[in-house]
């Protein structure tokens, strides 16, 4: 019967080491802001159930169909930050938009707000604009060192 045991050898005398090495430095490169997306998406998630958190459904309907809305686009994004980085991270000055839009949204969006309301949207906006500003200051950091 042959010998068809595997012995584990030092990847050093591999002929495509150099390569390999590459590969793995370009494909984690762009991954300093994995710490960011699961807040991102927590954020979203808040975003889409404060109308029911805060019980403000029956007072303020056009915010409530805002806040869920905004609070999918805020959890897709941070799908797509998890998903495909190297493309979505440049949508991070994008996010800080949805937050400038967020804190400005109660006004615009609602009917005579009361001060709950414009508190959880101005926290969510400012959350928004913050993790934005990470995201994009980690993705501009990691493209310049690649």
């Amino acid at each position: 019967m042959a010998d068809v045991s595997h012995t584990r050898g030092d990847i050093a005398s591999h002929p495509d080491v150099s390569e390999m090495r590459d590969r793995y430095d370009r494909v984690l490169g762009g991954r300093d802001v994995t710490l960011l997306d699961g807040p991102v998406f927590l954020l979203g998630l808040y975003c889409a159930a404060s109308p029911w958190i805060l019980h403000y459904t029956t007072s303020q309907p056009p915010l409530v169909t805002h806040n869920l809305i905004m609070g999918i686009a805020i959890g897709l994004l941070a799908l797509g930050f998890t998903r495909a980085p190297e493309r979505m991270y440049g949508l991070s000055w994008a996010f800080c938009a949805l937050g400038v839009w967020m804190i400005i949204a109660p006004w615009i969006v609602g009917d005579s707000p009361d001060a709950g309301v414009v508190v959880n949207n101005i926290i969510i906006g400012a959350l928004a604009v913050l993790l934005g500003l990470l995201c994009a200051g980690t993705a501009a950091r990691s493209t310049t060192r690649s």
